[in-house]
């Protein structure tokens, strides 16, 4: 793996396990095992390279949300599967947790590809509502987009009940709640 791409996978770790405030240059240099002028000399500063390190993470995240929503299954077993994919619950969700990171917050720049990233998952779930209302599975008086709001709300609510708690049930028992809601007709 070349220095950039080593950086940019130990920020995006270190970006996980701490957040961008709790995330230094030297634990990052250290993590990816690089010298001290190797961040400067590829990358502009720690946002830069924060940025590229979230923007690879969104892409990750969209790639896999979108991996179980093109599935095979009626809309209702596409959203049960993006529900109850395989996730690390106890660790937070990589793109959500950045939500609560008041440098990211502050920063347009570093707080895009967030935003869009569950823009993208909310109008993508918003969708299969709607096909779901189309093929009857989905009372039509739903509101797709608030459902979709719902779904990852219900996603990030778990995500901190379960590591407020120091365990998965949380998170399983919103996820069980809602596709109980949602349970076609």
């Amino acid at each position: 793996m070349s220095t950039p791409e080593r950086l940019i996978e130990s920020t995006r770790e270190l970006l996980w396990e701490r957040g961008y405030v709790g995330t230094s240059p030297k634990a990052i240099l250290e993590r990816a095992g690089a010298g001290q002028g190797s961040m400067y000399h590829h990358f502009k500063g720690k946002a830069d390279l924060a940025l590229a390190a979230i923007r690879r993470t969104a892409e990750d995240m969209r790639a896999t949300a979108e991996g179980v929503l093109d599935g095979p299954g009626t809309p209702y077993e596409r959203i049960e599967a993006y529900l109850r994919r395989e996730r690390d619950v106890l660790r937070g969700c990589p793109i959500g947790r950045l939500t609560m990171d008041p440098e990211v917050f502050a920063s347009d720049e570093l707080r895009a590809p967030v935003d869009e990233t569950l823009d993208w998952i909310r109008e993508r779930l918003a969708g299969i509502v709607e096909e779901g209302q189309e093929q009857g599975q989905f009372a039509p008086s739903l509101d797709g987009e608030e459902i979709a709001a719902t779904i990852v709300a219900t996603v990030q609510g778990g995500y901190v009940l379960a590591r407020a708690s120091g365990s998965p049930a949380a998170f399983d028992a919103g996820v069980r709640g809602l596709l109980s809601l949602l349970s076609p007709r």
